[in-house]
């Protein structure tokens, strides 16, 4: 059972920021007790490297980051934990794919098929993996409310020429969930490739890697309850296997001679080159295992009655234009008619509501919402109603003269 005034009380944010309304979980989310604790017991008990010291409190940390792998994995429906890479987060991630996987295996004339919906992590390498390869960048072209077009998707890849596929599971502006079962299902039958941006859906929704049968799943700690500067890459293993890491290192190689032969190790350690942030890790841990208590299935089904309540109540306000009427997944994108969307992020401040405003990494979305800065609420498990109601409080009577006041 999903109880919201319980699961509140798990997050040490509200004890300190009583009256704060906050908004902004796509762009990081707040953090349980568990994982807070998690991250000063390996500080204040058993601080140490792990994998190489031949002494208890190294075997302890050593062996809780190795069981990350297990419960990152039976959260995402993974039954090979070697499948798992830890990196810095997301963009890491996605820039693993690109230089590992894509750099070395694409060549002149290969397609790389992204959408307008793309963060800037999940469209930049690309332009430079393009670049280097002489590959070239194609766009599918969306629904005019940026929703998936599965027809016009297909007619993309029966080129031929496309080798790789990579978009978001779900946008980070528009909150639309990507059909990604169907996207890899045709992606195969035409031999290309599918990496998948789960930055944003990953934290909200029931994922199962064998069922999507992606080939790469890159996604990041600290929007899913743990902390920053830990993320993970799924691969598949054969593909993983025949990549070489972008890192050289300690901990990634198993031998070398000074004639430069290395021995690299296994996957997934050889591309963990280096001290990992396992304090990090440890805290993430916490975190996945607390989203499988609490189950993905109850957190979507009370993120789609809060995200539906809170369209239900903006779409009333006549001063508010909404960008994505049929938002999925726990977004709202929308402007003040004649008011710019940073100032209208000041005001809501100036009134302990935390939203973000802008053009949210994704700068070529103005392509398909005809505009380039919006603001952005977005809800979590530990939102509520009331979040809701103080927002639509605030944007009710708001004015260029309030918002001037705010910043003032």
């Amino acid at each position: 059972m999903f109880d919201l005034s319980k699961i509140k009380k798990d997050f040490p944010f509200y004890k300190n920021n009583e009256d704060l309304v906050y908004l902004d979980s796509a762009a990081t989310s707040l953090k349980t007790e568990s994982v807070i604790d998690a991250v000063n017991e390996y500080y204040t008990e058993y601080t140490a490297n792990i994998h190489r010291g031949d002494y208890d409190n190294s075997f302890i940390a050593s062996k809780l980051y190795d069981e990350t792998r297990n419960v990152v994995s039976e959260l995402i429906g993974n039954d090979n934990p070697k499948q798992i890479i830890f990196t810095s987060g997301a963009t890491a991630s996605i820039n693993t794919v690109a230089y590992c996987y894509a750099l070395n295996n694409l060549k002149k004339g290969d397609v790389i098929l992204l959408t307008y919906l793309e963060h800037a992590s999940n469209i930049l390498p690309w332009f430079n993996v393009a670049k280097k390869t002489g590959a070239v960048i194609e766009y599918i072209p969306l629904n005019d409310d940026g929703t998936f077009n599965l027809d016009n998707y297909k007619k993309c890849l029966e080129s031929g020429k496309v080798k790789i596929v990579t978009l978001p599971y779900v946008s980070n502006v528009l909150g639309y969930i990507n059909p990604i079962k169907d996207i890899c299902h045709l992606a195969h039958e035409y031999k290309a490739l599918v990496h998948v941006d789960g930055a944003q859906g990953v934290p909200h929704l029931s994922v199962n890697v064998k069922e999507l049968d992606c080939d790469f799943l890159s996604f990041s700690s600290h929007k899913m309850l743990g902390p920053s500067g830990v993320g993970v890459l799924y691969g598949k293993y054969e593909l993983l296997d025949k990549m070489e890491p972008l890192f050289m290192g300690g901990g990634a190689n198993a031998r070398f001679n000074k004639e430069g032969e290395i021995i690299l190790k296994e996957t997934p350690e050889k591309y963990e080159a280096g001290t990992p942030n396992i304090e990090g890790i440890l805290g993430f841990k916490k975190a996945c295992e607390y989203l499988i208590e609490v189950g993905m299935g109850n957190i979507y089904k009370h993120d789609q009655e809060l995200l539906q309540y809170a369209k239900d109540r903006l779409k009333t306000l006549d001063n508010i234009t909404i960008y994505n009427p049929n938002s999925e997944c726990s977004i709202i994108a929308f402007n003040v008619k004649g008011i710019f969307a940073q100032d209208v992020g000041s005001y809501l401040n100036s009134l302990n509501i935390a939203v973000r405003t802008g053009n949210h990494c994704a700068k070529i979305l103005h392509n398909v919402i005809g505009v380039n800065e919006t603001v952005r609420a977005s809800f979590y498990l530990y939102n509520g109603k009331e979040d809701v109601d103080a927002l639509y409080d605030a944007l009710k009577d708001i004015t260029l003269e309030k918002c001037i006041g705010a910043i003032l």
